[in-house]
């Protein structure tokens, strides 16, 4: 039987889209928000505003709509929130998933078919705000896909089991001040095994963990190809 990572490594060679269908790939131009972009340094990007308008200096720059990366990347972006620092723990700062920096109201795309695990409401500064999780079966091969800093509405007329097609439009992203205080973006993320966690699960991890999260949560690109 195949695993998941063979799955998700075979599922065809050409991109698939995450947000709105109608831009094109060559739309998508990739973003460095780690500790080691110097671009960075003298920015407070914890403030969405900062965070934004960086954002749009390297869409601008390069003629693009929508700005993307971030899997594994250790962020400053975490800093001021409570939560991800715990006393005498390394802070939690590493990326887990794919940002994809857009406009608010932007569809969302389910990249494959999945039935709806679970959905709520993350509204802690510093969280998802308005998740979906998708469940996903080929095979025998579960897995599940995790989409964060959606709008309100993307919530409204969900069912748990509900399915959902490949291209489907999952939802649209939310606004800083539904998404808890984050620049308008889509968080994507491949879990293996959610743990018995529903509506929510760690997008950030701390080097302590890192091993464990690394290993649960493979890479999207590999399901992408972006």
């Amino acid at each position: 039987m195949k695993t998941q990572i063979d799955f998700l490594s075979a599922k065809g060679s050409s991109p698939i889209a995450i947000l709105d269908a109608k831009i094109p790939f060559d739309c998508y131009v990739p973003i460095d928000l780690s500790i080691n972009n110097q671009d960075l340094e003298g920015l407070d990007i914890t403030d969405p505003k900062v965070c934004q308008w960086y954002v749009d200096q390297v869409t601008c720059q390069k003629k693009a709509d929508i700005a993307y990366g971030g899997y594994l990347e250790q962020r400053n972006l975490y800093a001021d929130k409570s939560g991800f620092t715990k006393n005498g723990h390394s802070p939690r700062n590493i990326h887990l998933g794919i940002d994809f920096w857009a406009k608010a109201g932007t569809e969302v795309i389910a990249p494959l078919a999945g039935k709806v695990h679970s959905f709520q409401n993350n509204a802690k500064v510093g969280d998802y705000g308005p998740t979906i999780i998708l469940m996903h079966e080929f095979d025998g091969t579960v897995f599940h896909t995790l989409y964060g800093h959606l709008s309100l509405e993307s919530l409204k007329g969900l069912s748990i089991n509900q399915f959902m097609k490949a291209g489907s439009v999952l939802g649209t992203l939310g606004t800083p001040d539904i998404n808890v205080h984050y620049a308008p973006h889509l968080h994507f993320q491949i879990i293996l095994d959610m743990e018995g966690k529903k509506g929510d699960y760690p997008g950030v991890c701390s080097s302590e963990t890192l091993d464990f999260y690394s290993k649960n949560c493979p890479n999207p690109n590999i399901l992408l190809k972006i």
